[in-house]
């Protein structure tokens, strides 16, 4: 089968979205699909070998950002803007702090979800034109339904059917100011009826999009994320002294003042806290404050690579990213539990979900440092306890969360959307 994978990057840090798609791209091809996986505004950030490497970057960041604001780069030549979306210039564009404001960011949103009456109209023919060299997809896949105003348009063209996968676009959505907020989720359900099939990343996003843009059910299949399950190995004693860690962007959106605020509460002496994941120029100041409120031998390690945060699991006693929102999912719970570390998240989102499946850690009430100081202050206290509930996550991990189970779930939607 010929699969037509498009997915926007982030330019300079990892996310979940990428490491999914980039997965599945992988997963795919051991399978023997022929994927074309082409990167969007920005370039794809993975902690494994890209699967777009080599290919163009299309509806390139700055070239949007032009046309949006300015008429005139609405017209502008192809050398101009293939210039302008060099991977090393969109790199560099998107590590500048306060680039664009809310308001910029809302007009880009409605308009890119308006279709043929897009402001980046020439930006998407660009894309169409050289689809038209590559072979003809048999199907067409949407990293999230925020692309959903190119379906109709690449329907038209390949007559092929599109798949469109639902995984936290709420979270963007409701962060734009208004009027854009609203618009936007307007125009997101009319462009839905563009797209064949949804694919959910956990039941709780699933159910909250068909909610919120009156899908019908049986449109929306749940695929839950897959990872490299065997790249993660427990280690063989659990760390003394005890270390907590989290592994997400370094933003207060995923918890980490609350899990700051919680460790200073906790009042066992000798407990230390690790903070990795992703860092950028608009994340510093924030970085910044916490190191201030913290001990200093709070350990801060950004931008790991993925041997360095393999290792860095492997040295926890337990995670938590006790994000402030309802999370699609949260791929760093599976790679903790790959790691044979049990989890403290908050009982919102996805999380609900993957404990109660699992068995794998505890739940406690969100935005609140004094439950979560509570809930971690359990698993510390009880090591055999802690051990039994990484060793879960691990087994659940590798029964329905590898790369191999994702990809096979797939195929039966890709064959039949």
């Amino acid at each position: 089968m010929r699969i037509l994978q498009l997915t926007p990057g982030t330019g300079n840090y990892f996310c979940g979205s990428c490491l999914r798609d980039n997965a599945l791209v992988r997963g795919l091809r051991s399978r023997g699909h022929d994927v074309l996986m082409v990167p969007l505004y920005l370039p794809h950030v993975t902690d494994e070998p890209s699967e777009s490497a080599d290919t163009p970057i299309f509806l390139g960041g700055i070239s949007v950002f032009l046309q949006q604001k300015f008429p005139a780069f609405r017209r502008m030549p192809g050398w101009l803007d293939r210039m302008l979306s060099s991977p090393a210039l969109l790199r560099l564009a998107s590590g500048l702090a306060g680039m664009t404001s809310a308001r910029d960011l809302g007009e880009s949103a409605v308009s890119m979800l308006q279709g043929a009456e897009s402001r980046q109209a020439g930006e998407v023919e660009r894309l169409i034109a050289w689809l038209r060299t590559q072979p003809r997809p048999d199907v067409i896949c949407l990293s999230n339904s925020l692309l959903g105003g190119l379906a109709r348009r690449l329907k038209e063209e390949f007559r092929a059917p599109v798949v469109c996968t639902l995984q936290g676009e709420d979270s963007f959505l409701d962060g734009l100011p208004e009027p854009y907020r609203q618009k936007s989720w307007n125009l997101l359900a009319e462009r839905c009826a563009d797209m064949d099939r949804f694919v959910a990343v956990s039941h709780y996003h699933g159910e909250l999009m068909i909610r919120r843009l009156g899908l019908e059910p049986e449109r929306v299949t749940v695929v839950h994320p897959g990872i490299a399950v065997e790249e993660f190995t427990p280690a063989a004693s659990p760390p003394d002294p005890p270390v907590i860690g989290y592994l997400a962007r370094m933003h207060p959106g995923k918890g980490l003042g609350t899990l700051a605020d919680a460790f200073l509460r906790l009042e066992m002496p000798g407990v230390r806290l690790r903070i990795a994941g992703a860092k950028t120029g608009r994340d510093e100041a924030f970085v910044r404050s916490l190191r201030r409120r913290l001990p200093r031998e709070v350990g801060f390690l950004p931008n790991l690579d993925l041997a360095a945060k393999r290792e860095f699991l492997r040295g926890l006693t337990v995670l938590s990213v006790p994000a402030t929102s309802g999370e699609a999912l949260g791929l760093y719970v599976l790679e903790a539990w790959a790691a044979g570390v049990p989890v403290v998240q908050p009982r919102h989102g996805a999380f609900p979900e993957l404990v109660e499946k699992t068995g794998g850690g505890i739940l406690c009430d969100p935005d609140n440092p004094a439950a979560l100081a509570a809930a971690l202050r359990q698993i510390l206290s009880d090591p055999a306890a802690a051990r039994r509930m990484g060793e879960a996550g691990r087994r659940a991990v590798l029964a329905d969360f590898s790369i191999e189970a994702m990809t096979r779930k797939m195929e039966t939607i890709l064959y039949a959307p």
